[in-house]
Order: structure tokens, then C-alpha cells, then sequence
């Protein structure tokens, strides 16, 4: 299984950036998502940006990542407090899946 983690840009070189996620570095792959500045954030899989996200987005992958890693380490977890934007509302389908409901 593959889980997309976020990372902020630090700097930018042609077709990758360099970007941070915790005290971690590494030089991601841009060529997917087109142009990124420093302060951008990007939803990375296997060293290559999928997507760009807004800081809130990535903030709630962080908190989900998290939450998953401290689960397969056996620490208890609150899932509630880890996914909040699942708490309290039903879930929802993508747009393009709505029509197959009818």
C-alpha cells in the first residue's frame, strides 16, 4: 500500500523541490503538478508530488498519517480527535460518483 504524505517546498530546481516534512529533506518530483514556490505544500507518494495542497488540506493528511502510524506502533489513539473532519457528518461521494446513485 501506497500513502501519500505531505511535504512543504523549500526550494525549487527545474523539475523537482526540495522539500521538508518534519526533520526530514528530500528532493521530490514535481513534474506531475507544474510549478511550485517555496511555502507550497505538495501530497508526495514514492518521491513524486501528486498534488498541490493548501495548508489546511495538508495539516489534515498529517494529522490522518499520524494517526495511522501511531496505531501500527500499538499506542492508543483518539481516531476522533485524529480524523476530525470525518466527526460528526456523514460521509460524502465525489461528484463524479453521485449520477451512480441515481
Amino acid at each position: 500500500m501506497c500513502i501519500g504524505v505531505p511535504f512543504q517546498v523549500i526550494h525549487t530546481d527545474s523539475h523537482k523541490a526540495y522539500c521538508q516534512r518534519g526533520a526530514e529533506q528530500r528532493w521530490i518530483d514535481i513534474s506531475l503538478v507544474g510549478d511550485v514556490v517555496p511555502g507550497d505544500w505538495l501530497l508526495v507518494f514514492l518521491d513524486a508530488a501528486r498534488e498541490v495542497l493548501t495548508e489546511a488540506r495538508a495539516q489534515q493528511v498529517e494529522e490522518a498519517v499520524s494517526a495511522i502510524e501511531r496505531v501500527m506502533c500499538g499506542q492508543s489513539v483518539d481516531l476522533d480527535d485524529c480524523f476530525k473532519d470525518l466527526v460528526e457528518r456523514e460521509p460524502e461521494l465525489p461528484d463524479h460518483l453521485k449520477p451512480l446513485l441515481k
